[in-house]
């Protein structure tokens, strides 16, 4: 709601691309540092292993958050009324938050996998 009533100027364009960078700048790495951090802390990692974690996903997550949620924000912001953008938006996060889990998954299998590799080597 904040973005919406923010960044508003007399060109609809300039307002909807402003406030599209400012989320993907902004929203985007703070929402996925947040995201594989407590997914890694609460499934019993270690701090160097969280830290480790997040170098892992946050670049590989932000740089695809770029080409879905882009267009997400836009299409909201241009045709989906502000009291229906959140359920759209909450829609679209479901698929993504389970795209980052799986990623999550896949950078614990990683590190194991490496971790078990430099112990027998």
């Amino acid at each position: 709601m904040w973005l919406g009533r923010s960044f508003n100027y007399s060109s609809q364009i300039l307002s909807l691309a402003t406030k599209t960078v400012f989320n993907q700048l902004t929203f985007a790495p703070l929402f996925n540092t947040y995201f594989f951090t407590m997914q890694s802390l609460l499934s019993g990692a270690t701090v160097e292993e969280t830290v480790e974690r997040v170098k892992r996903t946050v670049p590989v997550s932000w740089i695809n958050s770029c080409k879905l949620w882009p267009a997400v924000t836009a299409f909201s912001f241009a045709f989906v009324p502000a009291q229906f953008r959140s359920i759209f938006v909450g829609i679209i996060a479901i698929g993504w938050q389970t795209w980052l889990s799986l990623l999550n998954q896949r950078a614990a299998l990683k590190a194991k996998t490496e971790l078990e590799h430099a112990h027998s080597g």
